[in-house]
């Protein structure tokens, strides 16, 4: 596989995910995109960085394979969702990596602006949503599901059958039992443990066993409730 790519972003995830796809797909990146008052430098790995606003005048959507926006877990991950849709609606196609040093099991279903890090376990027919970010080292059970814009960090358990929502972040060595549920737009910190089910959206949830936090995820990540 080979072509070119523009990478959303300017962090170390998107000089991290212009390495990956060069050298594991062939994808070769032909800039590093990011909004204006954010552009810190005119390039970056040796790839020029442009204002995104400008970006479908010299890089137009049918002279560029793909597009891959590498932001992390910002604003409950809503800039990540943010310029998914921006790009999407511009036309261009948003690519998934899945690394070849994953075990990623045949029948596993892949939405677009994916991410999956060396050292993941994913077991048969999980579903990941578009925009998931699956960092190193995450055991991701049989028949789970990911939704929309969640990020993953490492060394997390999905235990089999349970259905993770929307917009969620799974810290450092959090675990969630079998055949649960965990709302959108929340918290499982690092180091929790559920083996129960929740229902109230937008929360923290914290320890072992876990437990609802005073302070939401909305003021933890600074954003509207929606």
């Amino acid at each position: 596989m080979a072509g070119n790519i523009i990478i959303v972003g300017n962090s170390e995830f998107a000089e991290i995910a212009s390495e990956y796809f060069k050298k594991d797909y062939g994808y070769e990146t032909v800039a590093f995109a990011v909004d204006k008052e954010f552009i810190r430098e005119d390039s970056l790995l040796g790839h020029p960085v442009v204002a995104s606003d400008t970006l479908s005048d010299m890089y137009p959507p049918d002279k560029i394979d793909g597009v891959f926006v590498a932001a992390v877990y910002t604003q409950m991950n809503r800039l990540r969702e943010r310029f998914c849709k921006e790009y999407k609606e511009k036309g261009y196609r948003l690519l998934s990596y899945v690394s070849p040093h994953a075990f990623v099991w045949e029948n596993v279903e892949i939405g677009e602006n994916v991410f999956i890090f060396e050292d993941n376990t994913v077991q048969y027919h999980v579903k990941l949503h578009d925009n998931v970010i699956l960092w190193s080292g995450n055991h991701i059970g049989h028949s789970a599901e990911i939704g929309k814009n969640t990020f993953v960090s490492s060394h997390v358990v999905v235990s089999g059958y349970t259905k993770i929502g929307k917009n969620c972040f799974l810290g450092v060595n959090s675990c969630l039992g079998n055949n649960i549920t965990f709302p959108d737009d929340s918290i499982l910190a690092a180091g929790a443990v559920t083996t129960c089910s929740f229902q109230d959206k937008g929360r923290i949830y914290a320890g072992n066993p876990a437990k609802i936090m005073k302070k939401t995820a909305y003021e933890y990540f600074g954003v509207d409730e929606q």
